[in-house]
């Protein structure tokens, strides 16, 4: 069993940094592939970014590549998602989640979901 807490959301300006952070409990962490979700109003839920345990690699979306940074503290059981060059279309809940299937960026793969945070850009 993995529970996530995501925190760090918040109003920011257009162009702004925001850091999200997730806290994971769960002796398995390390394992297991753990990922950042969004979903706007209206909008299916989709991949943000994901990053693989014990070391391997980690996928961004195209939407968000090179604006936004994953990564994984395995000491912490921490997560993060650092964002910049933020846009109003970046709207939206932020949720942590986590699965053991491996490397993936499929919704419906991951097993385990935080109750997200809201992150809101204005233009």
């Amino acid at each position: 069993q993995v529970k996530l807490v995501e925190s760090g959301g918040g109003l920011v300006q257009a162009g702004g940094s925001l850091r999200l952070s997730c806290a994971a409990s769960g002796r398995t962490f390390s394992t297991y592939t753990m990922g950042w979700f969004r979903q706007a109003p209206g909008k299916e839920r989709e991949f943000v970014a994901a990053v693989t345990g014990l070391g391997g690699p980690s996928d961004i979306a195209d939407s968000v590549q090179g604006r936004f940074t994953i990564a994984r503290d395995e000491a912490k059981h921490t997560l993060t998602l650092r964002m910049s060059s933020l846009k109003p279309e970046d709207t939206g809940g932020y949720y942590c989640a986590a699965t053991a299937v491996g490397r993936t960026w499929y919704t419906s793969s991951y097993d385990y979901w935080g109750q997200g945070t809201q992150v809101t850009v204005s233009s």
